[in-house]
């Protein structure tokens, strides 16, 4: 095997990778997260379906648009309370190929505070 040739293609080998042993059923979706250079998305998905269940990202007007910590975490509270909403309780956590480090904890800690169990 060679060696990826960028950190994008790296991350994407990273989350295949985690992704063969990670599924979101309907009872337990998947948390997905995307942290791009300017935003933060998160999902909660239903693989067996195919749907996304609960959205937020940090380019939504409730967020703050500072690409930062604090931001991250308001994400996580936001699609905490979204997922509560769509009568969402536990999850499974996909960090999408990231360190689990800054602001993917910072949204993954924002989200188990605001009530989502994984």
């Amino acid at each position: 095997m060679s060696r990826p040739k960028t950190r994008a293609a790296a991350r994407v080998r990273r989350h295949r990778r985690v992704r063969k042993k990670l599924l979101g059923t309907t009872q337990r979706p998947r948390l997905a997260v995307f942290r791009s250079n300017k935003y933060i998305y998160a999902q909660v998905i239903d693989d067996n379906q195919g749907h996304t269940l609960a959205a937020a990202s940090s380019k939504e007007s409730a967020v703050g648009t500072a690409l930062n910590v604090e931001t991250a975490a308001q994400v996580g509270t936001l699609l905490a309370t979204r997922a509560k909403e769509a009568g969402i309780t536990s999850v499974v956590f996909d960090r999408g190929g990231y360190p689990y480090h800054g602001r993917v904890k910072a949204l993954a800690d924002a989200a188990r505070a605001a009530g989502l169990e994984f």
